[in-house]
């Protein structure tokens, strides 16, 4: 090995040192980023991702040179052939370029516009006590280029890398301890029910989850419907000391009112008619684990009392059964009404209300956290990319805008349902190509709004008896409306425009009298 390439690995390893966090989580994602920076200053690539070991899939954490939806996506090791070979080797793994393998990333480069296929690759497999941790991949539209590194001096990348990726994931666990105790049994970034979004609205909830999830308490999960209140309690009960004990859920707009009480708290054999046998209550089954009370504001007033009794006492007392049990139970509901409003209209219990909002969390809108989207777009798309057996999907970035520029009414529930219906479209319009790209027209995104008109006809700017908010206003909503058809209706992309925030936009459009016509 050179001098060159000797100085060139201090340099290396002294950045990533610098790099490594010191107080808070913050600094882990500093650490990620500042990885890849110092990896580049010793290897040229158009991208590098640095990707971490979760339940036998890869999640990028640090990115460069990649579209940001690849941020979203979490890649299945043995449904990636070249993410495999690397996990499976010991050393550095440069790909031929005339390799038949699929890449994951063809399509996802920043380095050129279109689908064009990555030309050169190369990963590096992270290792700590013959443990996966992760793989960096380095990613080139120029051919053969990482052949010009000898195999001793990737090694030795390699090695740097990994022991610095072991000492920043200890801090962070130790960090973590530190905050919590012993009472965190399980990661949070180790859950089977990842909850994707970097937004500020969704660290500072995930933020919340742990906190809450270190405790017992009850906890109250509001927000609207397709938000991803089931994925919250989900995580409190994966971040808790219960989180090796059962999880289960009832759904108590289902509940029949006639039954619901032995859906709680169960029966005994000739109770009431049709109860044939013993049969155990929600409340049972869930001992020792996590109860999800899911639209909790649909439940019938006569079983709330009863629910807020074993709220209190933590005793349970089946149909038909002349003693109670005790049970050991850690309640979550959740709900999309405003509870609040419900006591106050005599439909849901005040003391109820109190008991369960012990820890209140609000799950945002998807309208409040558009910076979410492309995440989240590429989270689903990899899910539709492996259901529907293509081999790679992508997004054109007038789509991406247009998704971005969208209020989701629907919240993530319909983003999900709009990504797969236009995958399904992609596909079937593209079904000869090795990559497929989701286009604005196979989104009925593309068809919802047809023309944009002002409610009211503008005054002609020169009429000078007209008052001056007037001409001002009238000179703004001919400027939107113009702007918007400039940008295809997209929002976010007019609001770019006009340097605007999205949300003062919508809002000024709204007090002018702007609204968008939809198609019939």
């Amino acid at each position: 090995m050179d001098q060159r390439a000797l100085s060139q690995l201090l340099t290396f390893s002294a950045l990533l040192t610098k790099a490594l966090p010191k107080h808070t989580e913050q600094n882990l994602n500093q650490f990620y980023s500042g990885a890849v920076q110092a990896l580049k200053t010793c290897v040229s690539a158009d991208a590098v991702a640095l990707l971490l070991h979760q339940n036998g899939a890869l999640v990028p954490v640090a990115i460069e040179g990649l579209t940001r939806e690849a941020f979203g996506r979490r890649f299945v090791i043995n449904d990636h052939p070249r993410l495999f070979a690397i996990s499976e080797s010991n050393t550095p793994v440069i790909f031929d370029e005339h390799s038949t393998l699929p890449d994951p990333y063809d399509g996802l480069l920043l380095a050129q516009e279109g689908d064009i296929p990555v030309h050169a690759c190369m990963g590096i497999p992270l290792y700590h006590q013959q443990e996966l941790q992760g793989v960096l991949t380095l990613d080139s539209l120029t051919p053969g280029i990482f052949k010009q590194y000898s195999m001793p001096f990737l090694q030795t990348i390699n090695d740097i890398f990994a022991e610095h990726l072991t000492v920043a994931l200890n801090c962070e666990k130790l960090l973590r301890k530190a905050r919590h105790g012993d009472a965190l049994v399980s990661e949070l970034s180790q859950t089977s029910h990842e909850m994707i979004g970097d937004s500020a609205l969704m660290v500072s909830l995930k933020s919340d989850i742990e906190l809450v999830a270190s405790s017992d308490f009850t906890v109250l999960v509001l927000g609207e419907t397709g938000t991803g209140k089931e994925l919250v309690a989900r995580n409190i009960h994966g971040a808790s000391r219960r989180a090796k004990q059962v999880f289960v859920q009832v759904n108590c707009a289902s509940l029949p009112e006639n039954l619901a009480e032995s859906e709680f708290f169960g029966h005994r054999k000739g109770s009431f008619t049709g109860a044939d046998k013993h049969r155990d209550g929600k409340f049972l089954l869930a001992d020792g684990g996590t109860l999800f009370l899911d639209e909790i504001g649909e439940l019938p007033l006569h079983i709330q009392s009863k629910l807020l009794r074993v709220l209190q006492s933590g005793e349970i007392q089946p149909v038909g059964a002349d003693r109670t049990q005790q049970v050991n139970v850690r309640i979550v509901a959740a709900t999309n009404r405003d509870l609040k409003a419900e006591v106050e209209a005599g439909r849901f219990r005040a003391d109820l209300y109190h008991r369960l909002s012990v820890y209140p969390l609000i799950v945002p809108p998807l309208r409040a956290r558009h910076h979410d989207i492309p995440l989240l777009a590429g989270f689903f798309i990899e899910q539709v990319r492996k259901k529907l057996g293509i081999t790679q999907l992508t997004l054109s970035t007038q789509l991406q805008e247009t998704l971005c520029g969208y209020d989701w009414p629907g919240n993530i529930r319909e983003l999900e349902h709009v990504i797969s219906r236009s995958a399904l479209k992609a596909k079937q319009a593209q079904w000869q190509q090795q990559i497929v790209r989701i286009e604005l027209e196979h989104s009925e995104l593309n068809q919802e709004y047809e023309t944009i008109t002002p409610k009211a006809s503008t005054q002609v700017m020169n009429d000078y008896d007209v008052p001056f908010k007037e001409l001002v206003d009238n000179f703004q909503k001919l400027h939107i409306i113009e702007m918007l058809k400039k940008h295809q209706l997209n929002w976010a992309a007019t609001a770019r425009a006009l340097q605007m925030d999205r949300a003062n936009l919508v809002r000024l459009a709204k007090r002018l009298g702007i609204e968008i016509t939809k198609k019939l």
